[in-house]
């Protein structure tokens, strides 16, 4: 197996120009959002709005303000699937529709797939998307294609800034440490979003200058099956539970029938 690839997301760099969108929607040949005709979201500058089966980049736009209006900055991401080490989408996939690659990369196989949406429910970052042209889900692939062919992914190399970087996953983790450092002797609260503690680790991975919720992925992720532990644990207890109420309410019953029985016979003896 090859040595795990991914994205070094650099939020600092990005500039919105959504050119990754672009390459992405061209090299994968994405369907656009009702022919082409787009509304304005009235959300900043962002009319992609969110990921789905046919955006499978999306940049993010978070303005932040004072109370006054007198301080301001801009927050952008370039959001994409996260290609986690522990998959949800493929730990919910029923078909094996979802596989992990020779290089760790999720993709889901449109031939395989039968749209029965599980994998989207378990996503805890809301990453895939129901394609409507072929009523399979579809998220992004990493350019499995392109990476086959040993080429860099449409995104990372139409990015001008080098927001979106790409490689191993352990040579853009040093690369991601050394740049949080320089940022953080300089004043900068920077962090990496996406090391092991999340999910095992993510193959693509952020560098954040707020709180995660602040661009939209949670703190702490789940896998689905730590959730139905979770959940057969309660269910198991609140019966055990009820079972325990269950026997010392008979108990209680029959421990009075007897007191009343003792007091007839007691009134009859008199």
């Amino acid at each position: 197996m090859e040595e795990a690839r991914g994205f070094y997301t650099d939020t600092t760099v990005c500039i919105g120009c959504k050119a990754c969108e672009v390459a992405c929607k061209q090299w994968n040949q994405l369907p656009s959002k009702n022919g082409g005709a787009h509304e304005m979201s009235g959300d900043s500058y962002d009319n992609t709005v969110a990921l789905s089966g046919t955006d499978w980049r999306h940049v993010k736009f978070i303005e932040q303000f004072s109370p006054d209006r007198s301080q301001q900055r801009w927050l952008m991401m370039s959001d994409v699937c996260k290609h986690c080490v522990q998959a949800a989408c493929l730990e919910a996939c029923p078909t094996g529709a979802i596989i992990r690659t020779e290089f760790d990369s999720v993709v889901i196989q449109a031939d395989v797939c039968n749209g029965c949406r599980y994998c989207i429910s378990a996503c805890p970052f809301d990453v895939i998307g129901i394609n409507e042209v072929t009523n399979t889900a579809m998220k992004c692939t990493l350019c499995y294609d392109r990476m086959q062919a040993n080429m860099v992914p449409a995104c990372a190399q139409a990015c001008p800034t080098a927001s979106i970087q790409y490689g191993t996953v352990s040579e853009l983790r040093q690369r991601a440490d050394t740049r949080v450092a320089t940022l953080q002797a300089q004043g900068t609260q920077a962090y990496i979003y996406g090391k092991e503690d999340v999910l095992g680790g993510l193959n693509s991975f952020y560098l954040l200058v707020d709180r995660p919720t602040v661009y939209g992925p949670p703190e702490r992720p789940e896998l689905p099956s730590r959730k139905v532990a979770s959940n057969w644990l309660i269910g198991w207890g609140s019966a055990i539970v009820g079972g325990l109420l269950g026997a010392l309410s008979l108990r209680k019953s029959r421990m009075d029938e007897r007191t009343a029985e003792a007091r007839e016979a007691e009134e009859v003896r008199r």
